[in-house]
């Protein structure tokens, strides 16, 4: 015969730990971000993100609120990633890639 013992008091500990965890992912993820947090994210400077990215006519994840741009995560993250891409294909510096 099988018996199995459940500890009532571990469960409910480890519920806790589970809504600890994901209120703490709920926490970290944003949906707009500022020029600051952009810049950190990117590990870029203004010049450069301004440069290569903001003023590439495909980028549509920025909008302004008077003198501030807000950045939609989302949309930076997809972009980041075909920029990464299209960079890497072409000899991985940004400097000299082109847009297409």
């Amino acid at each position: 015969m099988i018996e199995i013992a459940i500890d009532r008091n571990q469960i409910e500990e480890m519920a806790r730990e589970a809504i600890r965890e994901k209120l703490k992912a709920i926490d970290q993820e944003v949906y707009f971000m500022d020029s600051k947090q952009v810049l950190k994210y990117v590990n870029m400077s203004w010049n450069s993100f301004n440069t290569h990215i903001l003023n590439d006519p495909n980028f549509h994840a920025a909008i302004r609120l008077g003198n501030k741009w807000l950045f939609d995560k989302k949309e930076l993250d997809q972009y980041l990633a075909d920029f990464f891409i299209a960079v890497r294909d072409v000899g991985g510096d940004i400097q000299k890639y082109t847009k297409r």
